[in-house]
């Protein structure tokens, strides 16, 4: 029941009461100045005139409380009512959700997201609180977000940190042998080598950063498109190996295309690395999240990997020429567009990559 409904009627309740105790008191007053002379002429039908016996001092005074008590009751129930009406409505309707609101309010000021506010009815002030449990589970969300970014940032920063240690070192060597005239051919490549993978380091830092910046556009895309985008960009990378693609013959999503295919490109390109003679590509869609799936006939992901999740500049011995960027940006990438990278190995051997892009369903 609304909250103007519920106060017409409390309202309307406690007059009526009032108003019925109105009636009693005057019923209550009428009955005892009845058993008290009032005084005055009474009138027969011949026209005979007789005077009433008169009240007594003490009598006067009582008729006097009397006619006193029905004007006082008059007013004092009615009022009297309207605020037992007010009362009752902010015990019944009011106090609970104001509570709550209250106490989630500190709660926020005091950086504390962990707790609820529970639907306390479906009137306007029920609206407001579930409006307020929302905003609160929106900003949990933020901050886990924000968290896990910060968490991210630094092992990146980390990572970054120690890969640049050992450059560093053999570039300052280097220099030492110049300053010391004994440098010859091997030093000088040694040198453009190092300053070279520093560079790909900062690259690959910058683009990282880039990822994290980039918003989530969604749009409307046929699954046969993106089976298409799929082939080509299998048939661009890996275009050696045998390619064996699984999708819905129909169909329609609502994601970022360019998130989807980056993620795409980075799981592609890194089974194609390690693959033998085939990948195995699969798009399967469910109620609220597009998946793909990306195999190859490899060694599969390393034991560390799977434990630990893909980490910024992580190589294996058979990549060591890469720093690891593609499954840790497919991850950041996933989980911009609400879903998550999931790593493991195929019974039959070889590695298994799933992305899992959350579908936006709003128009």
């Amino acid at each position: 029941m609304g909250l103007r409904r519920s106060l017409f009627l409390l309202s309307t309740g406690c007059v009526l009461i009032s108003l019925l105790l109105v009636f009693l008191v005057f019923q209550i007053c009428g009955e005892i100045r009845e058993n008290y002379p009032t005084g005055g002429i009474s009138y027969t039908g011949d026209g005979q005139i007789t005077f009433l016996e008169q009240p007594t001092d003490e009598e006067q005074k009582i008729l006097e409380l009397l006619t006193y008590a029905e004007l006082f009751s008059c007013v004092l129930f009615p009022l009297a009512g309207l605020g037992i009406a007010g009362i009752l409505f902010y015990r019944i309707k009011l106090k609970r959700p104001i509570t709550l609101l209250r106490e989630g309010t500190a709660h926020i000021q005091s950086h504390d997201l962990d707790f609820s506010v529970p639907a306390v009815s479906t009137d306007e002030l029920g609206q407001i609180c579930a409006a307020f449990e929302t905003m609160r589970l929106e900003l949990l969300k933020s901050n886990r977000a924000l968290w896990q970014q910060a968490e991210e940032r630094k092992r990146l920063n980390a990572a970054f940190a120690h890969d640049l240690r050992n450059p560093i070192t053999v570039l300052k060597g280097s220099i030492k042998l110049l300053r010391q005239n004994e440098s010859d051919g091997q030093v000088i490549d040694r040198l453009e080598s190092y300053t070279l993978r520093i560079e790909q380091y900062v690259e690959a830092m910058s683009s990282m950063e880039r990822l994290e910046q980039m918003p989530v556009r969604a749009e409307r895309i046929m699954i046969s498109d993106l089976r298409a985008d799929l082939e080509e960009t299998a048939r661009l990378l890996a275009p050696s190996l045998h390619t064996v693609f699984s999708a819905p013959d129909e169909g329609e999503v609502r994601i970022d295309r360019g998130i989807f295919l980056l993620a795409a490109e980075n799981l592609i390109g890194n089974a194609a690395r390690f693959a033998k003679k085939e990948l195995k590509i699969g798009l399967m869609l469910t109620e609220n999240r597009l998946s793909l799936t990306v195999a190859d006939d490899g060694p599969g992901f390393p034991a560390e990997l799977l434990e630990n999740g893909p980490k910024p500049f992580g190589k294996t011995e058979a990549g060591r020429e890469h720093f690891g960027m593609g499954l840790y940006s497919s991850s950041i990438l996933c989980m911009k567009h609400g879903g998550s990278l999931q790593l493991e190995n195929c019974l039959t051997g070889g590695a298994l990559a799933t992305a899992i892009i959350q579908l936006n369903d709003k128009s």
